[in-house]
């Protein structure tokens, strides 16, 4: 028999509300009944983003082999959690089109910070690319982003002419490699964009010593990607005890250990975390309730990642 749309939203909300039971070990006491969910200021306009939020690659990943069911319950959880910032990029049609279904399921693109990227060489595939993502997502993007500084000289310039034109709030670029900072700086320098991403943890520091620094002195937002190192990080940490002195500063879990350090940090504007579980997202979100680590604690963070 089909279900009727109050099944289902019943059957959403006990979800969420499993989700989140299963994440309130996780959670400091003050994230229940928070006011406001913890944002920071992106320096060109001072619009606040909240602290965490959603790369959405292993979850886009899997919408044509599972449907968009899942991919739409996290997206709600990372809502009504508090979170905004949702990021993506275009795959192929077909993906695209799944993307987008559930991107505007309920309406709920209206409320995300949608980040979205250009994967092309040549202006006509970079133009044909953007023109998908726009249309098949359902909204003109908060941010869109030239992927891995990704033949920059040709899509940078389309990508102005976006913004200019009112297709893009914000623009910008991003990096995965350590190896790739120094471009990424070099870029900052002389196109001083609204945004870069980069990869940065508590095993991956080298942002610390240059992109960071140069983000604040230029005034230039900042998300984080590769938090967990694309999983690896949890295979680095398993059977492994958590410090005890991680609970003064609210830490109860060695995923919000490795997130309380990229957000002690107060270059980043937002922290991408990687998932397809509500539960573990709910976990993600709880990271900006509560204190962070100072300077000598994130020291002892480092010497305990490394010498595991």
């Amino acid at each position: 028999m089909r279900k009727g749309p109050n099944a289902l939203l019943s059957r959403r909300n006990f979800l969420i509300h499993t989700a989140f039971c299963a994440a309130a070990p996780f959670l400091p006491t003050s994230a229940f009944g928070q006011a406001a969910y913890p944002a920071r200021p992106i320096p060109k306009t001072g619009e606040r983003l909240p602290v965490v939020g959603l790369g959405s690659t292993k979850a886009v990943s899997q919408l044509a082999e599972r449907g968009t069911a899942g991919f739409k319950l996290l997206l709600r959880t990372l809502l009504d959690g508090g979170g905004t910032v949702v990021d993506t990029w275009s795959r192929n049609a077909a993906l695209d089109r799944l993307t987008g279904e559930a991107l505007q399921a309920e309406g709920m693109v209206k409320d995300l910070f949608l980040a979205t990227k250009v994967d092309a060489v040549g202006a006509k595939a970079g133009r044909a690319m953007l023109d998908r993502t726009r249309r098949l997502f359902g909204k003109t993007s908060d941010l869109i982003q030239v992927i891995s500084l990704r033949d920059l000289e040709t899509q940078w310039p389309i990508l102005k002419e976006w913004q200019t034109a009112g297709k893009a709030r914000y623009i910008g670029a991003t990096v995965s490699s350590d190896y790739d900072h120094e471009a990424m700086m070099h870029f900052m320098r002389g196109e001083r964009p609204d945004f870069i991403q980069v990869n940065y943890s508590v095993v991956e520091t080298q942002a610390e010593s240059g992109v960071l620094p140069l983000a604040a002195d230029l005034g230039i937002a900042v998300l984080v990607n590769r938090p967990f190192m694309n999983g690896s990080y949890f295979s680095r940490v398993r059977g492994v005890s958590l410090p005890e002195w991680a609970v003064k500063f609210d830490c109860r879990s060695w995923a919000q250990f490795s997130l309380k350090y990229i957000l002690a940090n107060p270059a980043v504007t937002c922290v991408l975390t990687e998932t397809t579980q509500p539960k573990h997202l709910l976990e993600n979100l709880g990271t900006a309730h509560g204190r962070f680590p100072d300077a000598e604690t994130r020291r002892r963070m480092r010497e305990v990642i490394e010498f595991i």
